[in-house]
């Protein structure tokens, strides 16, 4: 997350929420990407360096646990610079101005000016972030699939540039022969098959071949795997891993005026918001506009509060919502006191946990520097790997 204000609720439900599910199931780096911050918020420094540990006490409060997840910040490790830099050699221009949040943003963003090279290339140094922990998968939403694919093909162009061993062929077809003759038949013809079609199904058995064969066949080697794998994808050797898009359900949760939460729109409620201004904002949420006396009947669909009650509210609650608002059993104030209460509930251990870190700073400062030490450890491997494949590890 880029830290350019304070974390709202609609960070929380958006992809914070997931975040916390997702450290149990997976080995997760989470990071404050300060540097893409830049991208944007270039003159705004102060903003940035208040931001960056308010961030991670966010993430701490909310259930990020720094013993199962690597919490760093993005900075402290110029191996993303580094690997940034070599990827942009071998990456078209076109790739980058064609990315569909750049053209978008521009026109979003009119009071900026985002005519620099940084701004250009953020989708670039966005991939470095993912591909140099070899990443398996990339928690986004719709709206950044477009990034995941732009990773996906810049390490695709970088294991075919740099991949290829001289040799790779002849290492390649060893390999295969060591599958035994059945086998061999059936991978060759799944390579053929995505070749020619990028047949995810064929790509899965090709893979499947492999993975068998790692328990099953005498003198096997991490090696081979590695040379048949990129054989089978038409690259080289995997020295960068393609990551896969993890689409997950989230909460949407809409702005206090009904559209997009944004700092920059006035519309939100901070994580951390303090439980009167709380009910202060959401009793002063506009509803439905044409309900405009109490004994008018309304229709939730047309009330921003309602979209709340969709995240916040269990099914008898919006039942009850529903049925007093079109009939005119309830007035407004009443429908918007359970989302009051659920808010507050939901906030109450996040206050707690924040409240503990805020008044021990250097907490928050060994959680960041014990994450970076453990996230620095991978980067190096990769880059190892990357020099050397690119010739520069003399």
């Amino acid at each position: 997350m880029r830290p350019t204000g304070a974390l709202h609720l609609g960070h929380y439900h958006g992809a914070l929420k997931n975040w916390v599910r997702l450290q149990d199931e997976h080995e997760c780096f989470y990071f404050v990407a300060d540097w893409h911050a830049l991208t944007t918020h270039y003159e705004s420094r102060e903003v940035i360096e208040k931001t960056v540990f308010d961030m991670v006490i966010d993430w701490v409060a909310a259930g990020l646990d720094p013993a199962k997840s690597t919490i760093f910040i993005q900075s402290r490790l110029p191996e993303h610079a580094e690997l940034f830099t070599l990827l942009a050699m071998g990456t078209p221009l076109g790739w980058l101005e064609r990315v569909p949040t750049y053209k978008d943003q521009i026109d979003k963003l009119k009071d900026k000016d985002l005519a620099t090279y940084g701004f250009l290339g953020y989708p670039l140094l966005q991939a470095a972030d993912i591909l140099i922990y070899k990443a398996t998968y990339v928690p986004v939403g719709e709206d950044q699939a477009s990034h995941v694919e732009l990773t996906r093909e810049v390490a695709r162009r970088f294991n075919h540039l740099y991949g290829r061993h001289p040799e790779f062929e002849a290492l390649a077809l060893a390999a295969v022969a060591k599958l035994g003759n059945d086998d061999a038949r059936y991978f060759d013809k799944q390579r053929k098959a995505f070749g020619e079609t990028g047949s995810a199904d064929a790509l899965a058995k090709g893979e499947a071949i492999l993975r068998k064969a790692a328990v099953s066949v005498s003198g096997w080697t991490p090696n081979d795997t590695e040379l048949l794998n990129g054989h089978l994808r038409g690259s080289g050797k995997t020295v960068l891993v393609e990551p896969q898009a993890l689409h997950t359900e989230v909460a949407k949760l809409p702005g206090l005026d009904g559209g997009k939460m944004s700092k920059s729109y006035g519309n939100t409620i901070a994580m951390r918001e303090e439980p009167a201004q709380v009910e202060v904002k959401i009793r002063r949420m506009p509803t439905d506009p044409q309900r405009v006396r109490r004994t008018d009947p309304g229709d939730p669909a047309r009330c921003p509060v309602w979209q709340f009650h969709q995240v916040y509210s269990d099914a008898d609650t919006k039942e009850q919502v529903v049925r007093g608002c079109t009939t005119a059993g309830i007035g407004c104030l009443e429908c918007k006191q359970p989302v009051i209460d659920a808010i507050l509930r939901e906030q109450q251990p996040w206050r707690e946990r924040a409240a503990d870190l805020v008044a021990d700073p250097q907490r928050v400062r060994t959680i960041v520097d014990e994450g970076t030490e453990r996230a620095r450890s991978v980067a190096r491997q990769t880059m190892g790997d990357v020099r050397e494949a690119m010739g520069l590890a003399y």
